[in-house]
């Protein structure tokens, strides 16, 4: 049951990007609806006083400002970022993309490694095995909830993360 809780979990958290994404887009939409109806206001007090047309060329003066900052602050951070990739090894610029894989990789390897381990104890050693009762309890042993349940939120979250990404 917990495995089933554990999976069901791992595939809610793989969309949490998207639902507070989702509440981000609503949070800067209502902040862009007030900005837009106090530039309309704005806009009608300075075109009541006759500055409407020098409003708008400062408008588009700062606009282009604006444009002009991001496009530098983008360069400048791809240009460090290849700087720093130049540096290295092209096995670490290899790797940089596969830090998360490697880590479920790692998790999923020791499981089957302490699992593979306990199975070859417990075939090997067959005077603990004295009636089917034994055999449920070392299959329990070998294959425990708690580890069932940390397999299939790992799997929920990487295969329920493709599902939310297509959405």
């Amino acid at each position: 049951m917990l495995s089933l809780i554990s999976t069901l979990g791992g595939l809610l958290i793989s969309g949490l990007p998207k639902l507070l994404e989702f509440f981000q887009n609503k949070a800067d939409q209502a902040h862009e609806l007030k900005l837009a109806q106090i530039q309309t206001e704005r806009e009608l007090q300075l075109a009541a006083a006759g500055f409407a047309a020098q409003q708008r060329m400062e408008e588009i003066r700062t606009e282009q400002v604006a444009m002009e900052t991001d496009a530098r602050m983008t360069e400048a951070a791809l240009a460090h970022d290849q700087k720093i990739m130049d540096k290295a090894s092209r096995w670490v610029v290899n790797y940089t993309g596969t830090v998360r894989p490697t880590v479920t990789y790692l998790f999923v390897f020791e499981l089957i490694a302490i699992n593979a381990f306990m199975a070859w104890y417990i075939w090997n050693h067959p005077n603990l095995i004295t009636s089917i009762d034994d055999i449920v309890k070392y299959s329990d042993l070998i294959f425990s909830e708690s580890e069932l349940s940390m397999l299939g939120s790992i799997i929920g979250f990487w295969f329920g993360s493709r599902q939310w990404g297509k959405k």
